[in-house]
């Protein structure tokens, strides 16, 4: 099962979207493993961002991530990092399909509610910038008989 990393944005936060948002993933079949709020402060915002940190938007970003304090989360599952991917919808809000999580809450190519991990490699990067190893969680998740199959959960 792949592990992968949500950030509850602080426009999420401050509008009272968490719950929603945590609903969706957990509707879905998703394993929450890991969970905590957090300021995040320049060192930790400038190595998340840093493949934007050059460009004239970053200054605001920054300044807009630490706003407020937000939300980390892991979700796990199978194929995590794609499933997460398609509920969060497009990093664009305003063109995100409809039914997706930016595409039904946000309106903003910032302000978008919600980051996620966008391939399997970031994942694991961004899960370890955020979380200590006893930060995550292993746990029998009953619900996963009804979720998927023995070959798929590796039940065989």
């Amino acid at each position: 099962m792949q592990k992968t990393l949500i950030l509850v944005k602080p426009d999420a936060i401050q509008r009272g979207l968490f719950g929603n948002i945590v609903t969706r993933f957990e509707q879905k079949g998703l394993k929450l493993v890991g969970s905590k709020m957090i300021a995040l402060g320049d060192e930790i915002l400038e190595e998340h961002y840093s493949h934007v940190a050059d460009k004239p938007f970053f200054t605001e970003m920054r300044r807009f991530m630490k706003s407020t304090p937000i939300v980390a989360m892991v979700w796990e599952g199978k194929e995590a990092v794609d499933v997460v991917r398609l509920i969060c919808g497009g990093t664009n809000a305003r063109e995100a399909d409809i039914g997706t999580i930016r595409g039904d809450l946000a309106m903003s190519i910032q302000c978008n509610v919600v980051h996620a991990s966008d391939s399997l490699e970031a994942a694991k990067e961004e899960v370890n910038r955020f979380f200590k190893p006893e930060e995550i969680f292993e746990y029998t998740k009953d619900e996963y008989i009804h979720l998927y199959t023995d070959v798929e959960a590796g039940r065989e």
